[in-house]
């Protein structure tokens, strides 16, 4: 075998600047969980030993966590006065949890697939499931936190509207399911947004509905939104306007019989919202930096949620419009379109 030496030296620089994104990515945790982003972002320029005092943390090792951030591009560094400081565009990125670009939180799902790498490795030497409960809570901490700056600032503003008629039944009131809602993000903010609406959350996984719950409370919206633990092909109720999905149908193990079970669910004239990573239907046009996240977290998440269920379809999180398409043919709608999109999500409408 010959090796071309360019091609090599070439590979093995990308090795290294992945092999010190995967390092990083462990201070990006402990950075969001202790508040030093926060801390460092409201209080300027800053010295290791000022954010050490400012945040309650041991010196030594926040001068090692601030050397990390300015290698990584995270944080800027000022040799003149030694201090370390966030730009405007890293501090709506990586302090401020309002903002639609807050990314740390994408960090606890990439704690929770190293947790799980064992029993995955597992799962794919046989070729077995591995359920959205099995896993470690990281994953569903980090699904909320990773997803909600989209939803915070595409649903309500763009989405919804972005659906035949939806917007405005919604504002007279209606009656709506959120079909595998997690801890609820999306149901509240539907709830927020719509007073007059009834909307009710269902998820098969208990504990994400406590979650939901009491986020519901939180917000103030108990009594328009209330969650249930049932599975999306057994979700109660009738003459739903409309019924949503938000990331989760690739990763269910009888998506066509989900969709049937909706079709079955929804008052004439009802609407389908599904929520979708974004993908092209041609497998190598995936192959960029999204595509690369996605694949990855399908492989150790989605996949094995699918296989770990009855069907185990396994659409995967990069399935592409096309093959919605046919799940949702399949549950027996005739009308189908792409209502709207960003970089990491496609917006599916579905009718009778």
């Amino acid at each position: 075998m010959e090796i071309n030496q360019e091609k090599l030296n070439a590979f093995m620089g990308k090795f290294v600047a992945d092999l010190g994104a995967a390092a990083h990515g462990v201070t990006v945790l402990i950075g969001e969980k202790l508040g030093l982003y926060k801390a460092l972002a409201a209080g300027g320029p800053m010295t290791a030993a000022e954010l050490a005092s400012r945040t309650k943390c041991g010196e030594r090792y926040i001068r090692e966590w601030l050397a990390a951030q300015a290698a990584s591009g995270f944080a800027e560094y000022d040799p003149d006065t030694g201090k370390y400081f966030l730009s405007p565009e890293q501090a709506f990125a990586l302090a401020d949890e309002c903002s639609p670009a807050y990314v740390p939180g994408a960090y606890y799902v990439l704690s929770s697939m190293w947790k799980d790498e064992p029993r995955v490795a597992e799962s794919v030497r046989t070729g077995q499931g591995m359920g959205w409960h099995e896993h470690h809570a990281d994953l569903f901490v980090g699904t909320e936190k990773f997803f909600r700056p989209g939803y915070v600032a595409n649903l309500v503003s763009s989405w919804l509207p972005a659906l035949n008629g939806v917007d405005d039944k919604l504002k007279l009131g209606g009656k709506v399911a959120d079909v595998g809602c997690g801890h609820g993000v999306t149901t509240v903010l539907m709830a927020q947004a719509y007073p007059n609406a009834k909307i009710t959350g269902f998820d098969y996984h208990a504990p994400s509905v406590d979650r939901a719950r009491a986020a519901a409370k939180a917000a103030g919206v108990a009594d328009r939104c209330t969650f249930e633990v049932a599975p999306a092909k057994g979700f109660p109720g009738k003459d739903y306007d409309l019924v949503t999905f938000f990331d989760c149908l690739h990763d269910m193990g009888d998506p066509a019989g989900a969709a049937s079970h909706v079709y079955k669910s929804l008052k004439p004239g009802g609407t389908w919202m599904i929520v979708e990573p974004f993908a092209h239907d041609q497998t190598e046009r995936n192959f960029n930096p999204v595509g690369r996240v996605f694949y990855s977290a399908s492989m150790c998440v989605c996949c094995p949620a699918s296989l770990s269920q009855e069907v185990g379809a396994a659409l995967g999180a990069q399935a592409g419009e096309s093959r919605i398409s046919d799940v949702v043919r399949q549950g027996g709608f005739k009308k189908f379109r792409r209502a709207a999109e960003t970089p990491f999500n496609m917006v599916l409408e579905a009718s009778k």
